[in-house]
Parts: C-alpha cells; structure tokens; sequence
C-alpha cells in the first residue's frame, strides 16, 4: 500500500476532516502512481481561517523579508527539479523534457516575484488645494483563494502564490484533484523554505464543495483561477455575493495563421511547440490552423513529414515528444471531435485513430492529427479539443483571415507567420487576443503578462502587471 500524502494546512501536513481518499492514476499506463487524502469545505474552512491569522503578521513584514522566502524557494525548487519533473511526468503523462521546463519555469517565478516584492510603489498626487497632500499607498488585498488546473500543475501555483505572497497576501491553494502529488511535492519545499505557519495552505478535496467555501467565505478577499470558462463563470458569479476580487485565466481557441510569404519550416516548428506541447492540453495550443490557399498543399506535406517522426508515448521515456490524454474522458472528447469531423467532410490526412497497441494498451493515447477541409460546421472548429489534432482552413486574404479568426467567443492567444513586416504589426493589432505570438510558437515568458480578452478571462499573471492583482489602492489626505 502506498503511502498516504496528506493536505497542508497551518503548517501542519493533516488528513481530511472526513478521511476520504483518491488514487493518482499515471496515464500512460492506467497504474496508481499515489494515494493522496480528500478533502471538502470543512478543510477549506480551517486553512482559510489559518491563512487569515497569518495575514496579520506575513502582510506587516518587509517586502525585503517577504523576498527571502522566495528566493529560499527558488533555490530549493531548482535543486529539486528532476524529482518534481518525475512526479508531473508520472501523474499527467507529460512528456519529460516538457516537464524539467516546467519546473524550471516554476522556479523562475519565485525568482522573479523575490525580486518584483521590493518594486511595489506608491506615489504622492499634486493637490488642487493648498492646504491639503494626497498620498497614495499600495496594500495587499488579504487571504487570496486559489484554483488551479492538471495540465501544468506546478507552474500554475508558482503563477499564482509567487505574486500574491510577494504582495503580502496569504493562500490557500486547491489543486486539480487529477495531479495532487506534484502540489505535494511543492509544499513539502515550501514548508523547507520556512515560511511561517499559515502563509500557504495546501486543500486537497472535492471541486464543488472547496470552491464553494473559497467564494462563500468573507474572509477570502480574492479567488484566482485557472480552468475552463464555464467554471470560471461560475465562480465569478458566486464570488459577486461578497464582492470578492477574481482572476480568471480560461478557456481558448487560438489560431495560428500561415501567409504565403513565411518560412514554412520554422511556421511548421512553431505550429509543433503550440499544439502538440502537452499534447494539445494547454489553454493557449493551437486550435485553427489557417493556412493561405497558395501553400496549404506545400504546408500540410512538411506538418505531416514532422508528425511522422514524432515519438508517441510515456512521458517518462526521454525519447517521447507527444504523451497521453490526462484520462480517458479527455481522449473521448478528442476522439469525438474526430469523427464529428469525419463526418462533416472532413479528410483525415495523417492519424485520427486511438492507439491501443503493446505499450499504448493501458494508456490513454491518440495520435497525432492533421483534417483537412474543416468547416465552421465542426465542433473541432468552434470547441477547445485540448488534444493532439490540428484542423486546417485555407483563406485567401489578410482581412479575411482577421474576420475569421476574430470570430469566436474566445480571445487568449493568437499566432502569425509572416516576413512581411508592416503585415506583423497589422495583424498584431487587428487580432482580438491578449497574447499574439508573431513568427513565435511559444510566446510565453515569466515577465510578460498572460491572459486573454472576451471570455478567455479576466486580469493578468506574469511580471509586474500580476502584482496589481493582489494589490490594493488606498488614498490618503492629509491636511496641513
């Protein structure tokens, strides 16, 4: 029997109020990779009134002394990536060389915020009275409430408590119940880095019930998420009764287009990193692939030529590039989208099969996908896949291809391939997206920020610009 991993919670690594359990599954084999305890409100509860006492004393401390812990952290994070990158391979199926990133990534997010905590300014505002001086200070909004998803499931908890603690915050942090071991993991070096008892809470537990206490209770003042739309609205509605702050990172549908005039080896590179990294399952993957008529042919060949030397398999073997679906839920949708394509008239020119054979039998794998002559008729045209399969469209001109792109309800990140150089800084801003990578697969990076327009999401993480959510405005006049 496997060891219990257990919840943190005041500093203490404690068993759920109910003494409930959940198997980890690996998903690439269908093996239990760990069994964690299960929580639900009652949890939630006793980590937020924690959190709340130790705001009183973590919010007074200098931004110098906050900046110590994290800087603690990041060295520890670091020196402890090829066990962590293990544990995000084992219970997601990311492929190894995706997951050392991601820990790194991670680490450099507690770099950046041990830093980014001493830059948090004030200002003093002319007066338009003689007698009077306007101050104005920046204060840390209180116990912050966070969510946060599977598929990179420790870069997204550094993105959200690295910033919130540099402010002065205190968290309770709820990880996705399918991928609790890495978080685990996480927590056992911040309780190494010494911060003290409360800051950060780690809640392991049910969904609905964890979320409903995060937005319920008066004593969190902020929800930050990460996950699809229809929760996020969700949790955005039930916040409303306290008034509660809420970061809200959501789904995507990002295209990628392809002009004739771009280097279609380094747009096929790109188009590899955006949509087959973690298998498809990141919010900012590619979702459309719009390729001008001229070289749709000439494109396709050289996707397929790289789809074929692809390595399909466990994310542990260094040799794999494309992993599994997180479960078999996640494989049907993609699957589903396939047939749903095949049916429309869609032609499957390379993969669109799950594969079940010798080693890929107890996994969840599905190959990878190139369809052609993709309609707006298709759920894989309008629905996030979050999977391995690139539908493509042919367009004719610029300002086609901006109508088409722009028509969705979705708005997080968008790419273009292109050497025309008035053509990058025109698409650039026509593109109704709050990340837009130009002849750039994988625009991300810690000090810049992420996050989308329309309902791809609310506020902003990355640099300075996520130290504004956690910050609160105060004004102050003093009369003289």
């Amino acid at each position: 029997m496997a060891e219990l991993k257990k919840m943190y919670i005041n500093g203490e690594w404690v068993e759920a109020e109910g003494g409930d359990k959940l198997e980890v599954i690996n998903p690439s084999t269908g093996e239990t990779v760990g069994i964690v305890t299960f929580g639900d409100s009652r949890d939630a509860q006793k980590a937020i009134d924690a959190a709340d006492v130790a705001f009183k004393s973590w919010s007074k401390l200098t931004a110098r002394e906050r900046s110590k812990y994290l800087y603690n952290l990041y060295e520890l994070v670091r020196n402890d990536r090829d066990q962590l990158a293990g544990i995000v391979s084992a219970e997601m199926g990311k492929p190894l060389r995706e997951a050392k990133g991601e820990v790194l990534g991670t680490a450099d997010n507690f770099m950046w915020y041990a830093e980014e905590a001493k830059r948090v300014y004030g200002e003093t505002v002319p007066s338009s009275v003689p007698n009077k001086r306007i101050m104005v200070n920046k204060q840390p909004v209180g116990v912050v409430a966070a969510i946060t998803p599977w598929n990179f499931p420790v870069n997204m908890v550094a993105r959200k408590i690295a910033p919130a603690l540099a402010a002065g915050c205190t968290v309770v942090l709820k990880p996705a119940e399918s991928t609790p071991l890495s978080a685990i993991r996480l927590f056992e070096l911040i309780e190494q880095a010494g911060f003290p008892k409360g800051v950060v809470n780690l809640v392991i537990g049910e969904p609905e019930s964890v979320g409903q206490e995060f937005t319920g209770n008066k004593k969190v003042r902020k929800v930050g998420f990460t996950g699809s739309t229809r929760v996020g609205k969700l949790l955005m509605e039930a916040a409303a009764k306290t008034v509660k702050r809420v970061s809200l990172e959501l789904g995507g549908h990002a295209p990628f287009i392809v002009f004739e005039d771009a280097d279609l080896d380094a747009a096929v590179a790109g188009l590899f990193e955006s949509k087959f990294r973690n298998t498809g399952q990141q919010c900012i993957c590619t979702n459309r692939l719009y390729v001008q008529e001229s070289i749709v042919s000439a494109f396709t060949e050289k996707l397929v030529e790289r789809l074929k030397n692809a390595k399909v398999g466990d994310g542990r073997d260094k040799a794999t590039e494309i992993g599994p679906l997180v479960n078999e839920r996640g494989l049907q949708k993609v699957l589903d989208h396939i047939d749903d394509a095949k049916k429309k008239g869609g032609k499957i020119v390379f993969g669109g099969n799950r594969l079940t054979d010798g080693e890929y039998g107890k996994g969840f794998f599905c190959e990878p996908t190139v369809v052609l002559d993709v309609t707006k008729e298709m759920k894989i045209y309008n629905e996030e896949t979050f999977g391995p399969v690139v539908p493509v469209v042919a367009f004719r001109e610029e300002a086609e291809v901006i109508e088409l792109a722009n028509d969705t309800d979705y708005g997080l990140a968008a790419y273009v391939y292109t050497k025309d150089n008035s053509r990058c800084f025109r698409m650039s801003e026509a593109l109704e997206y709050g990340i837009v990578g130009i002849n750039d697969g994988a625009p991300t990076q810690t000090q810049a920020p992420f996050g989308g327009f329309k309902e791809s999401g609310i506020g902003r993480e990355g640099g300075r610009y996520a130290m504004e959510e956690f910050l609160e405005t105060k004004f102050v006049s003093f009369q003289i």
